[in-house]
């Protein structure tokens, strides 16, 4: 049996390398057109050559989503489109109609067809007659249950990919209309409101019945399946899939990054032990945004797993700069600030060859190497003395 791959969301092709980088197998992106993340910065056609070669020099491998719920005026260009990634070396593309799939099978050869969680599939009925039309992946739905996704891989050979985490959609694989019905943005051809994370208050007859004092929301947890993750690869799932291709690169970074050593640790072991899951999974925490749950996969979901209460949500400041260079006879960092942190602060660094190596912030300059006492201007750059070497995109934030 092949190793499973982990597979990694990027919405620019800065962040794409810090993904692979950071112990991705291979990354989904999404073109300028016909990808369900309109507002990420997406990828121009230099751009997915550029990452194409870049994955492919390290090893890894490349998906394109056009995975949007086409109408008819959505198809123009689909063929070129596909040509032109297929030239490119792009490995597969992740697709929602059975249409563009059968296209890339007769059409496109060198690309495998996957088809998108937007179809979503959660039996074994519908994943026999997918591998009929000769697609190359089927991605499951989130709403299945660990149970289902084990019986499902125990009556096909079909290769299966699982998201493990990132956001989690309130209606079935994203098929929601509350964001085209509230601001005419079609959430199923890349316009997405999040409509059911905003702030409700509940009305009757004109009055407030809210028994809350804050309003609340529709939105779900984030997912977060790290305890589920030796099961899926025991059970024969082909792809470990995270979801956030609008996300920032520290989350790509450490999210990435705790998978990947645990996916390892199993690998070379055997085994990973309830007490290290429980490490990698405060390790998750340090990137966590929102509050995170298993969703489906501990079967069905109760009010626990929903977020009701949007002042759970909230976006960290912790991630406090990005290495840029390192001068090994000085000793010292150049970094680009992202969040403020002062002199005589505990910083943790971490990287794709360091783990999490702590320091005391005792002395800082900035660009014309004046003493700091804060950093606090983010994108400019300062000079900090780290006693251990780091490499560039190293990453740095606040201790805990």
């Amino acid at each position: 049996m092949s190793k499973i791959e982990l597979l990694a969301p990027a919405k620019d092709l800065f962040k794409a390398k810090i993904a692979i980088d950071y112990g991705a197998d291979a990354i989904y992106i999404g073109g300028k057109s016909f990808s369900l993340r309109s507002r990420a910065s997406n990828f121009d056609y230099s751009d997915i050559k550029e990452i194409v070669e870049y994955a492919h020099g390290k090893g890894a491998k490349v998906y394109v989503t056009a995975n949007i719920v086409f109408h008819d005026e959505d198809f123009k260009g689909i063929r070129e489109y596909l040509k032109t990634l297929e030239n490119f070396g792009v490995d597969g593309m992740i697709v929602s109609s059975l249409f563009v799939a059968s296209m890339i099978k007769k059409a496109f050869p060198k690309l495998e067809a996957h088809i998108s969680t937007q179809q979503s599939v959660i039996n074994s009925e519908a994943v026999a007659t997918l591998k009929s039309y000769g697609v190359d992946r089927v991605v499951l739905g989130r709403e299945c249950s660990m149970e289902e996704i084990r019986n499902i891989a125990t009556t096909t050979t079909m290769p299966l990919e699982v998201f493990i985490h990132g956001g989690m959609c309130s209606n079935y694989s994203g098929r929601c209309v509350l964001s085209n019905r509230m601001t005419n943005r079609d959430a199923n051809r890349g316009g997405c409101a999040h409509s059911c994370r905003w702030k409700y208050d509940v009305y009757k007859n004109g009055e407030l019945v809210s028994d809350k004092e804050e309003p609340f929301s529709m939105s779900s947890k984030d997912l977060n399946a790290i305890s589920y993750v030796v099961e899926m690869i025991q059970c024969g799932v082909t792809s470990l899939k995270i979801e956030g291709r609008m996300k920032s690169e520290y989350y790509i970074a450490q999210v990435v990054k705790t998978y990947r050593k645990l996916i390892d640790e199993y690998y070379e072991l055997g085994m990973v032990t309830p007490r290290r899951i429980r490490y990698y999974a405060n390790e998750l925490l340090k990137a966590e945004n929102r509050p995170s749950d298993t969703g489906f996969l501990s079967g069905k979901c109760d009010d626990s797993k929903h977020l009701y209460d949007v002042n759970g949500a909230g976006v960290t400041h912790d991630y406090v700069g990005l290495v840029k260079a390192y001068d090994e006879k000085k000793g010292i960092a150049t970094v680009e600030v992202k969040n403020m942190f002062d002199l005589n602060d505990t910083l943790e660094v971490f990287g794709p060859t360091i783990d999490n190596e702590k320091v005391v912030n005792k002395l800082m300059f900035d660009k014309d190497w004046n003493l700091l006492k804060e950093a606090h201007k983010p994108t400019e750059l300062v000079y900090i003395r780290l006693p251990f070497a780091v490499s560039v995109n190293d990453m740095i934030r606040k201790a805990k």
